[in-house]
């Protein structure tokens, strides 16, 4: 059973209430633009990190070398698929980390799904506590680095990257 606030509670939130309600409407009606440029520059920024040098392998559904591509061709909306993906870098751990460090524009968080491109190196951060052996048959490579692309311009995650890509090498 759903209680009721108390009417006291109702009436002093009912100025918050209306404008939580209009901020809400706002985002959803602009939901769906937000998704579109997500994946777009996921997969822009996905055939970008395949194509580049300093890169080993790309994971991102929407690439048409990737295992599951042609699942996510059918189950996956047409107009994309997803903001999420994680690339291995070519070198080792320490080379991952300062390309981490190295980033300005992306935010090291463990988040996903903001609208700033996030960035998470797992095998210093979330999944540090598990031995190099456990990480791998967990899936994570020691230069893994999962990324949640947000809404910035596409050239701008690029030049962040490729800035943290020569960080790294230097």
């Amino acid at each position: 059973m759903i209680r009721r606030p108390p009417r006291s509670t109702l009436s002093s939130s009912s100025a918050a209430s209306d404008v939580y309600k209009r901020q809400l409407l706002q985002g959803l009606e602009t939901l769906s633009l937000r998704v579109e440029r997500h994946n777009e520059n996921a997969q822009s920024l996905a055939e970008w990190l395949e194509a580049h040098p300093a890169v080993e392998s790309v994971s991102y559904p929407g690439l048409k070398s990737s295992q599951y591509h042609e699942l996510a061709k059918k189950y996956m909306s047409q107009r994309g698929h997803g903001m999420m993906l994680s690339f291995t870098m070519k070198g080792g751990y320490e080379q991952a980390v300062k390309f981490i460090d190295g980033l300005e524009l992306a935010s090291h968080l463990a988040n996903v799904g903001d609208a700033k491109t996030l960035v998470i190196h797992p095998a210093s951060t979330t999944h540090q506590q598990l031995s190099e052996q456990e990480q791998i048959s967990a899936g994570v490579e020691p230069t893994m680095v999962r990324v949640s692309v947000g809404l910035e311009h596409i050239d701008d995650i690029r030049e962040d990257f490729q800035q943290a890509f020569d960080k790294a090498a230097a």
